[in-house]
């Protein structure tokens, strides 16, 4: 079944004429350079050099009442991710299957027991967390949750060089009144204000935090900006940064669990990389990860926290009764309720056997879901019922998840990407809302949790994948509305 697209209005009349437009591009993309809005190129990587960071000229409209309920809800979030992530027993449910058949979560899931069964040497927990949502015109124009992620939640500091940029394109343009709807942006800063208070309560101000990064880094300007940020927020925090394979070759535990790095004290891990099977080539990496964990620094995430932003434990929070194990006012749950979309299971029984028909029936309807981040992993429209016809009698199935397939509206915008030319099209795009959070605790009490910040990614309307990194989507702000 096709709907007839829903297009939101524009900030400012389009199309902006060609003169106009060059000008503007070319002022937007040197401000872009200028401040850091910026990544290497992955074809020509150089470190002495980037590129802009592809993004959407004109700011998106977004529902004024959509985004405020996406705020509001982020501690509500941050409270049940926590909970789950203590939630042994519930998690070992839920992944009981897709470990089996899905090696890189199991790797994942031998570290958790053995940790568990150790016996946890940190007990308090970092989560930085980004709750990802579109809107759904099949439902009145509500978000709809599109992921929540608990490991690596990045662009925080590319989204709020983008939220400047677009007030000084519309002032340039003469729609500078328009400024007032573009809601303030504190992202970088709040997310860096969450490790620096888990380095406060690790509670040794000769510890550093390390922020554990890929052998080649294409995000850069992002995650520099998160550690610049920290210096400016509090200039005695050190920041080391060092891959998997480093900390393999050069990381010991101290006579209490000390995370060492050489002769640096460790306090808080902050995991850029380590989200993907790529991250771990060798056994290696794999024992750098098992070290860290049993550890006495205080990691983001922990690895219960990365297990519980696996998709298989989303669609099994959106099983009826699931909410009740872990939050007790009704309101918070009903809220939650209200952004999820529709989840299934494939697992061998009636209900995975039900959901393998719906997506045979209608693949259109429906996103294939693998235990992944990162962007580039998901199946859409006919490809899903091919994938499905291949795994439908295989263990495999039970490593995907069935998600109900989110209906945007368009808007009308320009994209601007690196090595295009002055005057970029006109095309429709639709546009992912991410809202930050952070919260601190450890199974018995929650001592921080606040929402800290937003970004919007947008792309083309024909694209299924949008994720910046992965060079599929573009930086983009929401410039909110009332909608009737």
């Amino acid at each position: 079944m096709s709907l007839d697209p829903v297009y939101l209005p524009n900030p400012i009349p389009v199309p902006i004429p060609d003169e106009q437009l060059k000008e503007i591009v070319n002022k937007s993309r040197d401000w872009a350079i200028m401040h850091g809005a910026a990544m290497r190129n992955k074809k020509n990587f150089s470190k002495d050099s980037v590129q802009i960071a592809p993004y959407i000229l004109i700011p998106s409209c977004f529902p004024r009442k959509e985004f405020n309920k996406a705020i509001a809800l982020q501690p509500i979030l941050n409270e049940l991710m926590h909970r789950v992530a203590h939630d042994q027993l519930f998690l070992t449910e839920c992944l009981r299957e897709t470990i089996q058949v899905d090696e890189f979560t199991g790797n994942l899931f031998k570290i958790f027991e053995t940790v568990q069964n150790e016996g946890i040497t940190q007990r308090i927990s970092l989560g930085l967390l980004r709750s990802d949502y579109m809107v759904n015109t099949k439902t009145s124009n509500s978000i709809k949750q599109v992921e929540i992620n608990t490991i690596a939640s990045s662009l925080a500091g590319l989204s709020i060089r983008r939220s400047s940029s677009s007030r000084f394109v519309l002032h340039q343009l003469g729609y500078g009144d328009q400024n007032v709807n573009l809601p303030e942006n504190n992202a970088l800063e709040g997310l860096c204000g969450g490790l620096i208070e888990a380095w406060k309560i690790y509670g040794n101000e000769n510890a550093a935090i390390l922020f554990v990064v890929e052998e080649v880094t294409i995000n850069i300007c992002d995650q520099r900006f998160h550690e610049f940020e920290i210096y400016k927020l509090s200039p005695q925090t050190k920041v080391v940064r060092k891959t998997l394979v480093e900390i393999a070759k050069i990381a010991r535990l101290g006579p209490n669990n000390e995370l060492m790095i050489g002769d640096v004290h460790i306090a808080v891990v902050y995991f850029r990389s380590g989200y993907e099977p790529e991250a771990y080539p060798t056994k290696k990496e794999w024992d750098a990860r098992l070290l860290i964990e049993r550890s006495q620094a205080i990691k983001c995430p922990s690895i219960q926290y990365h297990l519980a932003g696996t998709k298989k434990v989303q669609q099994a929070l959106a099983r009826s009764g699931a909410l009740d194990m872990f939050l007790t006012e009704a309101k918070k749950i009903e809220a939650i309720k209200e952004i999820f979309t529709g989840l299934y299971s494939l697992d061998f029984d009636e209900f995975g056997d039900q959901a393998v028909q719906m997506a045979l029936d209608e693949p259109e309807r429906f996103v294939l879901k693998p235990q992944r981040e990162g962007g580039g992993n998901n199946i859409y429209g006919a490809d899903v019922r091919k994938a499905m016809l291949e795994m439908k009698n295989s263990k495999e199935r039970t490593a995907w998840i069935l998600m109900e397939r989110i209906h945007p509206p368009i808007s009308k915008s320009y994209i601007v990407r690196p090595g295009d030319g002055d005057l970029p099209d006109l095309v429709d795009v639709i546009s992912e809302l991410g809202i930050y959070g952070v919260v601190i605790g450890d199974s018995q009490k929650i001592l921080v949790n606040r929402q800290v910040g937003h970004m919007l990614r947008t792309k083309l309307s024909s694209s299924d994948e949008g994720g910046v990194a992965a060079g599929s989507g573009a930086l983009d702000s929401p410039l909110l509305i009332d909608l009737e």
